[in-house]
This record gives structure tokens, C-alpha cells and sequence, in this order.
């Protein structure tokens, strides 16, 4: 599997109203977290993918060189009952999600 496909496979499975870091997916795939971001940025549009749950290690939306992504998440997350301090952060205590080490053991196999 891909290192792009595990690290959309983790991002699927982030529940409503829950966010990751990209240092936390980076953990269970084995890379870092600016790769993970990488693949946020290259999402391919026939994926319907929670990319909005996926945030900085301090619980902050990342912004982004182009158009108003970040503005687009902060929605997204709002929508989901994910709240916001005064600074801009996310309470990962409350609103984060530890996926297990083992998540990509189930894996579907690829087609084609």
C-alpha cells in the first residue's frame, strides 16, 4: 500500500466531531508530518475524505498558500461541534482522537 493510501485509510476513519495531527497519522505511518501534509494538499477530488479533521500538534488549523482552506475548515470543524479558544486552538483533550498503532492492519485489499 502506498504511503499516500495509508495515510488517506487513517484519515477516513477520524470520527465526527474528532481531530488528528499530522504527527499523529506521520507516527502510525511511518513518515513525518510534513509528508502527511503533502498528502492532504493532493487529495484527489473523488475522494470524499474529512481532510478538515486533520490539524497542527498544537490543535490549530494549518493555513494554506492558496485560497481560504483554512477558513473552510474552521467551518467544517464549527459544523461538528469542534470548538475553538480564544487563541485559535483546538482542546485535543476533548476533541482529539489516538487512533491505535494497529489501524492499518485491516487493510482493504487494492484494486486493480
Amino acid at each position: 500500500m502506498s504511503l499516500y493510501r495509508k495515510i488517506y485509510r487513517i484519515v477516513e476513519q477520524i470520527p465526527y466531531g474528532k481531530v488528528t495531527s499530522y504527527g499523529n497519522i506521520a507516527s502510525v505511518t511511518g513518515c513525518t508530518a510534513r509528508h502527511v501534509g503533502y498528502a492532504m494538499a493532493s487529495i484527489p477530488d473523488h475522494l470524499d475524505l474529512p481532510w478538515h479533521r486533520v490539524v497542527n500538534a498544537q490543535g490549530r488549523v494549518s493555513s494554506r498558500k492558496h485560497g481560504q482552506g483554512d477558513l473552510e475548515q474552521k467551518r467544517l470543524l464549527h459544523a461538528e461541534g469542534v470548538l475553538f479558544d480564544d487563541a485559535g486552538r483546538i482542546d485535543l483533550e476533548h476533541h482529539g482522537w489516538q487512533m491505535s498503532h494497529d489501524i492499518l492492519d485491516d487493510e482493504i485489499p487494492e484494486s486493480g
